[in-house]
């Protein structure tokens, strides 16, 4: 479905697109288009070292978030990095890639690494992302374990920092999120069932921080915190670098975002999205430039293909609309997105698919 509103260029025929999307044939076993890894990142940058010299005491160092599905940790990376690098749902399991959000400060540089909830894997996707986020607590150095203000520690909870606990080089810190849910009350008694978590696990937390990533309460303070907690060292990446993310990946979950908006019961597990080919388009004029992105939306079966495009393509155009207007945000760029709907069949559970689709 093509979406141009804003970039002044001819809107496509609807019924031609819903012609279109319907003649879309299921990926193929010999079909290599999507041999390039688009889920992964690069490996973190070669240090950058300003033309002038770093104050002494400049700390630079990766942290990440962990947690069980939905407890804030997308959001919180967000609004350290003071703008929206990683998407947000109330979807469980929204997050599936490693993303690294950069945080300048005068006194150090975080790199904050935005892992997949930790959850009882039901699919080979699942598992992949679970060992995702165990290889990534023990690379960084300090990991932030998050614990939602409005709900009480359980058996999820437990068995994460368990498991982190086996961890015994990396610092570790415990975050309450979501204090705007809670009331005082509850927070103290919350903050009361961390410390007796980490009592009762044989962790060492370094420290306890409730924060509000929408109020913006002591997120400033969690940011000086793991700052200190930081090696010295030199900036890791040039000033003004929000994320080394490729601009396809962001395009791609900012896709994604827009597309689980809405939905229910299985079909946000099902999606996947794969940016094919993104570009300025030749012979505009420099002042008037307009980005043009082909994508393919991935389900597992027909009847989620009919829900994605929706009755004569209303829903798949609105998806179109608001991935377009957060990327032109996000970018800078006019944007013209052509978005289409495909099937992978059981996707999920599918090695090749996996690897083809980015995991």
């Amino acid at each position: 479905m093509a979406e141009d509103q804003g970039t002044g260029e001819p809107e496509q025929d609807l019924d031609d697109d819903l012609d279109d999307l319907d003649d879309l044939d299921d990926l193929d076993e010999d079909d290599d288009e999507f041999d390039e890894d688009f889920g992964a990142l690069p490996p973190p940058a070669a240090p950058f070292f300003d033309s002038a010299e770093r104050a002494e005491g400049h700390r630079s160092g990766f942290a990440c978030f962990v947690g069980r599905p939905n407890v804030g940790k997308s959001t919180l990376t967000n609004a350290l990095v003071g703008q929206k690098i990683v998407i947000t749902s109330d979807k469980p399991q929204t997050t599936r890639t490693v993303v690294r959000g950069i945080v300048h400060r005068p006194d150090g540089q975080l790199v904050l690494v935005d892992t997949p909830g930790l959850h009882r894997p039901r699919t080979l996707l699942g598992e992949r992302l679970n060992d995702l986020v165990k290889t990534t607590w023990a690379e960084v150095d300090v990991v932030a374990v998050c614990f939602p203000a409005d709900e009480k520690i359980g058996p999820g909870d437990r068995f994460l920092v368990t498991e982190l606990a086996k961890v015994r080089r990396t610092t570790k810190v415990a975050v309450v999120t979501k204090t705007d849910l809670a009331s005082p009350e509850r927070i103290a008694e919350h903050l009361l069932d961390v410390v007796a978590l980490g009592q009762e696990t044989g962790t060492e937390w370094a420290e306890i921080v409730p924060v509000s990533s929408v109020g913006g309460d002591q997120v400033d303070l969690l940011a000086e915190l793991l700052v200190g907690l930081m090696p010295e060292g030199p900036p890791l990446y040039p000033d003004g670098d929000l994320t080394d993310a490729p601009e396809e990946v962001l395009a791609a979950e900012l896709i994604r975002e827009a597309a689980l908006d809405g939905v229910r019961d299985e079909l946000p597990h099902s999606i996947a999205v794969v940016v094919e080919e993104m570009g300025l388009r030749e012979g505009r004029p420099d002042d008037k430039p307009l980005l043009d992105i082909h994508a393919n939306l991935y389900v597992e079966r027909d009847s989620q293909k009919g829900i994605m495009i929706g009755r004569k393509g209303a829903r798949l155009r609105q998806v179109g609309t608001v991935a377009r207007q957060q990327i032109e945000a996000l970018l800078g760029t006019p944007v013209y997105l052509d978005l289409h709907v495909k099937i992978a069949k059981d996707w999920q559970r599918d090695p090749r698919q996996l690897r083809k689709l980015g995991f």
